[in-house]
C-alpha cells in the first residue's frame, strides 16, 4: 500500500541525521579559560628529601585555557560552576627526570597540564596556561635528634611537667637550629594535667608545610597548684662570690647598682616565690681568675639564686633578659689616702 509509514527510512533519516549534528559538534571547537586551579606536591615516600614551589607546597595556577568540542566544553563549565569537578593537579618528583636531585628545577608547567589524567578525563585539552614555568626546589634532609617543645594553639609555650621522650629523630634541613613542636589545644592541656596525652611532634619546614615525626610522644602538663604566676620581688639582694686567688688583693666597685638591683620579675607558684624571698642573696655577681687581666671597667650577666629544687621542677623562672653588672677590679695594694698627721 502506498500509505504505509516506512520506519526504516525514517531511521537511518534520524540516525544520519544525529551522526551530523555529532560530526558538525566535533568538528566545532571551543576554548574556555579557568583560573585559580592549583598545583600541589605529592607526598613524597623519600623523608629524605623536600620539594617545594620554592618553599610552598602548592601554588595557583593563574589561567589554563582549555580546548574541545563544543558540548564537552559546556559541560565542563557547568561542572566546575556546580562545584561537581576542581581542577586540581599533583607533582610527583620521581615521575619528572632529574628531579629528585638537591637543586632547582624548571618544570613546563604547560607540558605537565597536557599530559594529566585528569584533563585526558574530562575529554578536553590544553591550549595554554599562565605561567608555562614554575620553579621547583629540592632539598637534602639528613636525620637529627631534636628537643621537643610544646605550645598551646596560639604558639604560646606550655608548662609540662613530662615529654616522654623528650626527644624525637626527625629529617631536617642540615642547618636545621631548632627543636620539634607539640601543639595542644586548650582542653588537651586540661586533660594532659590528670594524664598523659599521645601527640606527634612536627616541624615547619615553611609556612604551612609542617613535617611530622614518625613517633609520637606522651605530654603530661603541669596540674593547676603548680602553674605559674607573675611576681616582682623586691628589694633585691645582691651578693658576690669572688674566686679565692682574688680575695684579699681585689675589691669589687659595681659601677651601676641601682640597675643591678632592681626588683626582680619572676613566674612562680606560691611556694617558690616565698623560699626564692627567703633566700639569704636573690642574685650573685661570680668573679673569675680571668677576670682580673684589666683594671677597666667589665661587663657581665647575674646569676639568679633560684631555689634549686623548686627550679629543678620548673615553678620558678625569670621573667625577662638577666641583669647586667658593670663592675671595676680594684686592687687592694692601691695606696690609699692617709690623713693628716698620720706615720
Amino acid at each position: 500500500m502506498s500509505g504505509k509509514i516506512k520506519y526504516g527510512k525514517i531511521s537511518v533519516v534520524v540516525f544520519l541525521t544525529v551522526l551530523i549534528w555529532v560530526v558538525a559538534d566535533l568538528a566545532k571547537t571551543e576554548e574556555y579559560s579557568v583560573s585559580g586551579a592549583l598545583i600541589n606536591i605529592a607526598k613524597s615516600t623519600d623523608p629524605g628529601l623536600w620539594v617545594s614551589f620554592d618553599n610552598k607546597s602548592a601554588v595557583a595556577i593563574n589561567n589554563i585555557v582549555l580546548k574541545g568540542p563544543a558540548s564537552k566544553i559546556s559541560q565542563v563549565k557547568r561542572q566546575l560552576n556546580n562545584g561537581e569537578i576542581v581542577l586540581k593537579f599533583s607533582l610527583n618528583p620521581v615521575e619528572e627526570e632529574g628531579m629528585t636531585i638537591p637543586g632547582t628545577h624548571t618544570l613546563n608547567l604547560l607540558n605537565f597540564l597536557r599530559e594529566s589524567d585528569q584533563i585526558k578525563e574530562l575529554g578536553l585539552a590544553v591550549a595554554s596556561c599562565n605561567p608555562n614555568t614554575l620553579f621547583v626546589r629540592v632539598v637534602k634532609l639528613v636525620e637529627k635528634s631534636l628537643d621537643v617543645k610544646c605550645v598551646d594553639e596560639d604558639g604560646v609555650p606550655v608548662k609540662t611537667e613530662t615529654i616522654d621522650p623528650s626527644k624525637v629523630d626527625m629529617f631536617v634541613p642540615e642547618d636545621w637550629a631548632g627543636g620539634a613542636t607539640v601543639q595542644l589545644t586548650r582542653s588537651e592541656i586540661g586533660q594532659a594535667k590528670y594524664s598523659a596525652i599521645e601527640k606527634t611532634p612536627y616541624v615547619e619546614l615553611a609556612a604551612g608545610q609542617p613535617k611530622y615525626a614518625a613517633a609520637v610522644v606522651k605530654i603530661k602538663t603541669l596540674p593547676e597548684e603548680r602553674q605559674l604566676t607573675d611576681y616582682t620581688i623586691k628589694p633585691t639582694k645582691l651578693g658576690i662570690t669572688l674566686s679565692p686567688n682574688l680575695q684579699g688583693e681585689y675589691e669589687v666597685d659595681v659601677t651601676n647598682l641601682d640597675a643591678v638591683m632592681s626588683p626582680v620579675a619572676i613566674r612562680a607558684t606560691p611556694a617558690a616565690k616565698q623560699a626564692y624571698e627567703l633566700q639569704p642573696f636573690h642574685i650573685t655577681l661570680y668573679i673569675l681568675d680571668d677576670d682580673k687581666k684589666t683594671t677597666d671597667e667589665q661587663r657581665k650577666e647575674v646569676i639568679y639564686l633560684f631555689p634549686p629544687e623548686f627550679l629543678r621542677n620548673k615553678e620558678i623562672e625569670l621573667k625577662g633578659q638577666p641583669a647586667e653588672a658593670r663592675f671595676k677590679l680594684v686592687p687592694l695594694s692601691v695606696a690609699k689616702p692617709q690623713p693628716a698627721g698620720a706615720p
